[in-house]
């Protein structure tokens, strides 16, 4: 398992040696995933963890993190400098928050990757990250515009797509941890909300959770994600796992080759 830091290294060895009960056991080929986290503002060690405990349970994945760019805003991180970041990957985590980085160069080398057909995940501040940006290649990719948050609560969540497979049986009365409610300011063409909850700023719904194509690539997002209560919450990784396993365009580890 390619790792990029020490510390996480750390992690995902206790990870595997602790969830091993949980991974499915097969000999067909594991998924190939890159997660890319780091940045401000949020518990990152604690979000790989649990993230990666929690697709264990449903497919046997061979991760490769990185967590480059420090603790700030502003990071031109040495991965996208090489021309083939993604090559060999079936699906890219994005769970990276770089608000104030805005070289259309660099962002567009990340966005060519994705229109070429490698399917992403993105997590809450991977849709503030680039917001600085005067291009909307990484918005387009994501499948929506947004610039800020409201305050933290629980929000409840309101299916509007309850039979797509990311969401199919999932409880009906899911109220978040305590989160970021993101708005959003723009949906852009291709991209379908799953889930919305109401802002207690302005009583305005916003998609929570959606699906984007973008080029040949399916793209999965949430924006919620910003507390250590969330990415301990069962409901939450429940929703990531799917929306992972959708992206990467299988429901389980039978259907890899």
């Amino acid at each position: 398992m390619p790792l990029r830091t020490p510390f996480f290294g750390l992690i995902l060895m206790l990870l595997l040696a602790g969830c091993a009960g949980h991974s499915t056991v097969s000999t067909k080929r594991p998924i190939r995933a890159l997660l890319i986290t780091g940045g401000c503002c949020h518990n990152y060690a604690l979000q790989t963890f649990a993230l990666t405990n929690a697709l264990a349970r449903h497919a046997h994945v061979e991760w490769t993190v990185v967590n480059e760019g420090g603790s700030g805003t502003r990071a031109e991180i040495p991965l996208y400098d090489q021309p083939n970041w993604a090559k060999g990957y079936d699906v890219v985590v994005h769970n990276e928050c770089f608000a104030d980085t805005q070289s259309p160069d660099y962002i567009q080398r990340i966005t060519r990757a994705h229109e070429a057909g490698v399917p992403a995940v993105a997590i809450h501040c991977a849709m503030h990250t680039y917001r600085a940006a005067g291009i909307d290649e990484w918005r387009k990719f994501l499948g929506v515009t947004s610039r800020r948050h409201d305050h933290q609560s629980r929000y409840p969540v309101k299916k509007v797509a309850a039979e797509h497979p990311i969401l199919k049986g999932m409880p009906e009365d899911w109220v978040t941890p305590k989160d970021e409610l993101y708005v959003i300011e723009k949906m852009w063409p291709g991209a379908t909300p799953l889930a919305t909850s109401v802002s207690e700023a302005d009583g305005k719904s916003y998609p929570v959770a959606w699906v984007n194509g973008f080029g040949k690539a399916r793209v999965f997002g949430t924006t919620f994600g910003h507390s250590d209560a969330t990415f301990q919450d069962p409901v939450f990784l429940e929703m990531l796992s799917r929306g992972f396993l959708w992206a990467a365009g299988t429901s389980s580890l039978a259907d890899r080759r």
